[in-house]
């Protein structure tokens, strides 16, 4: 293990040295001694066995500015929960915000597998990749390459169909975050300044109700085509209200009315241009 444990060490530093800088450095782990499926599992590997606590030194003394994840066996920069969707925000047991990283695979295995046929959907990955960014977080999609190193043709027309979305909605991604309103159900929000985006997971009968946005949107657009999205508030005391879309809503609220079929589009976004 000293042996290895030295080979990994001079690895690590070739890698750090001799290709300009590095933003992140990703680890991959081994448990310790554990139990699993009530059964005891001997002979892993831990933070002693990886001398983490040196190589982390050298890391950051080469590559101050480096972002180093959770999987030397001692804290990092940014945690990694692997094939499940977190339910909020990760934060620490005091409540303070992490970075994290969402370690989701296009099938059920992480390498090429011919016969796991356990695909994902693209709109469930593009609503991981939404979900993901609404709480602050970061998608990594591992995608395995054949024998012959290509992807074969599902992986390939998976990644054009994510690709065919980003193509219109990319803004609501990229440099994109969580948002402080409260989206309604099926619903997800990403924010990017001044501009606010409501990803529909499912589509509403003719409208959607958002509450605390009456009065903050100067305008309201689809994002696959720029085209308008009629805006309606009403006040729930005036008593012609129930003849509106608007009819039972609290005060606060804002409605879009919608047309009654989805847009072709794997998820719908409407573009808010809010008031600064």
């Amino acid at each position: 293990m000293a042996v290895y444990r030295e080979y990994l060490h001079g690895q690590v530093r070739e890698l750090l040295t001799r290709y300009g800088r590095i933003d992140s450095l990703w680890l991959d782990f081994s448990y310790r001694d554990h139990i699993h499926d009530g059964v005891p599992v001997w002979g892993g590997k831990g933070a002693a066995d990886w001398g983490s606590a040196d190589l982390l030194a050298m890391v950051r003394n080469l590559q101050p500015g480096i972002l180093i994840n959770d999987r030397s066996g001692l804290p990092g920069d940014f945690v990694t929960p692997e094939q499940y969707q977190p339910s909020g925000p990760m934060t620490r047991d005091d409540g303070v915000p992490m970075l994290w990283e969402a370690c989701q695979t296009l099938k059920g295995s992480w390498g090429y597998h011919r016969d796991n046929r356990d695909f994902k959907s693209v709109g469930m990955l593009l609503r991981m990749l939404v979900d993901t960014v609404s709480k602050d977080g970061n998608l990594l999609l591992n995608v395995g390459p054949t024998g012959r190193g290509e992807f074969d043709a599902v992986a390939l027309d998976t990644l054009h169909g994510i690709g065919e979305w980003m193509r219109r909605q990319a803004r609501a991604i990229h440099g994109a975050g969580p948002s402080a309103y409260v989206p309604p159900p099926d619903c997800r929000y990403t924010q990017r300044g001044d501009r606010l985006y409501l990803h529909l997971f499912a589509w509403p009968f003719d409208a959607v109700h958002l509450p605390g946005l009456a009065g903050r949107v100067v305008h309201a657009q689809f994002l696959h085509d720029g085209s308008d999205v009629e805006r309606e508030l009403t006040d729930p005391d005036d008593q012609h209200a129930y003849a509106t879309s608007a009819a039972g809503q609290p005060k606060g609220t804002l409605t879009l009315n919608l047309p009654t079929r989805a847009p072709d589009v794997e998820i719908p976004v409407i573009e808010f241009f809010l008031k600064s």
